[in-house]
């Protein structure tokens, strides 16, 4: 997807969530379920870069508006990342060894892992119940990633990666860190003006090298695969 597009792509989606909001001015129904288990892992790909003093200072600030709110779920700093490609549902406990195809998944990672990719342009995008995150890559992670996309669809992991995707494109348009996740189906106002007031701003870019890993569902627990050797880690 260009960088026109993309851009367009999350002018959209932010455009589509104001109307909502602009409809629904209470936070409407609680979610029952999380969105992800909080316990189990999946196997991802992604960068955990360094996280830009200006978008520190976002999640603080979050952190702040919402610290009485039991419903609101903020991004712990040291959980900031951009996820490259999901490929697992969390399937996985803490201390389970991955199946043993997971030889066939490092394989195909090989030529992807370590590899620098950048995201510039950082803005907010507004999802009825989430703040995200999200940038313009830079040409070469595009291709890249829709090229492991690919192998992955040709491997033994393909039903893992469909079941991860399920009613969403493959791969997902979006490149982003979910920095707020509410249990419920729309923001509150007091979030949905602290996007408004921000929808503009231009966080910067992040920069960071690829990696295979088990992860929670906000990357605060990470263990990195072991991909030279074609064993895993723990």
């Amino acid at each position: 997807m260009k960088a026109v597009s993309l851009q367009n792509l999350y002018l959209s989606a932010n455009a589509n969530t104001l109307a909502l909001w602009a409809k629904n001015a209470g936070i409407g129904k609680i979610r029952a379920e999380n969105y992800y288990d909080p316990l189990k892992l999946a196997l991802s790909a992604g960068i955990q870069p360094p996280a830009p003093v200006y978008v520190l200072r976002l999640i603080e600030e979050l952190k702040r508006l919402t610290k009485e709110d039991p419903h609101a779920d903020v991004l712990p700093a040291q959980g900031f990342h951009f996820t490259f490609l999901p490929l697992t549902l969390p399937l996985y406990e803490v201390n389970a060894l991955l199946p043993a195809k997971v030889d066939q998944l490092t394989t195909l990672w090989a030529g992807f892992h370590g590899k620098k990719i950048v995201i510039r342009d950082l803005r907010l995008v507004a999802l009825p119940s989430q703040l995200l995150l999200a940038g313009i890559p830079e040409p070469p992670a595009i291709d890249m990633r829709q090229s492991f996309c690919e192998k992955v669809l040709e491997s033994d992991w393909k039903d893992e990666l469909l079941m991860r995707h399920t009613g969403s494109p493959l791969p997902a348009p979006f490149w982003h860190s979910t920095l707020l996740r509410y249990s419920a189906a729309f923001l509150p106002g007091t979030v949905r003006q602290f996007f408004i007031e921000r929808q503009t701003i231009n966080f910067g870019d992040v920069a960071g090298e690829l990696t295979l890993a088990k992860i929670n569902y906000n990357w605060t627990t990470c263990y990195p695969v072991q991909v030279l050797t074609g064993k895993h880690s723990m």
